[in-house]
């Protein structure tokens, strides 16, 4: 009789162990957001987030795009593009900058990839205006504790 109610006791704390994990962010795959999905609408008023982003917000998401190329070659920032960017926006005053990019603050020191190159980044979302103190970037979305990958 022990035996059976041990083993019934085992079971159920197996399963809620297996319940809790599974809930367990660190195991959900992250979202994979899009450019195309990022904003509700750009105006003359601004720009108005999608609900999803601002869903999203504080939580572990995947992003797809360019690495523009960076102000100095090794840094822990970077910025995303939806199109390639072959030349530095920080370089030039007659740069285009891109309406659509996201800021990336990497985990570690980045060496940069191709301005060609497709990756896939993956961190943690922030949404809404942020000035960079050391570089005085305002950004509205930004990607930190970041690691990427080149796509084929």
């Amino acid at each position: 009789m022990f035996s059976s109610q041990f083993a019934g006791g085992s079971r159920r704390r197996f399963f809620f162990g297996l319940a809790v994990l599974l809930a367990s962010p660190l195991l959900r795959a992250a979202e994979l957001l899009s450019f195309d999905g990022l904003y509700k609408s750009n105006t003359v008023l601004g720009l108005k987030f999608a609900e999803r982003t601002l869903a999203l917000k504080g939580q572990n998401v995947r992003l797809r795009g360019y690495m523009a190329p960076p102000l100095k070659p090794e840094s822990k920032f970077f910025v995303l593009t939806r199109e390639p960017v072959s030349i530095c926006p920080f370089c030039s005053s007659d740069a285009e900058w891109p309406v659509d990019i996201v800021v990336i603050y990497a985990s570690k020191t980045v060496i940069p990839t191709n301005f060609s190159e497709r990756i896939e980044v993956e961190g943690t979302l922030e949404v809404g205006s942020h000035t960079d103190p050391a570089t005085g970037f305002v950004s509205q979305l930004r990607i930190r504790d970041a690691s990427f990958n080149k796509l084929r």
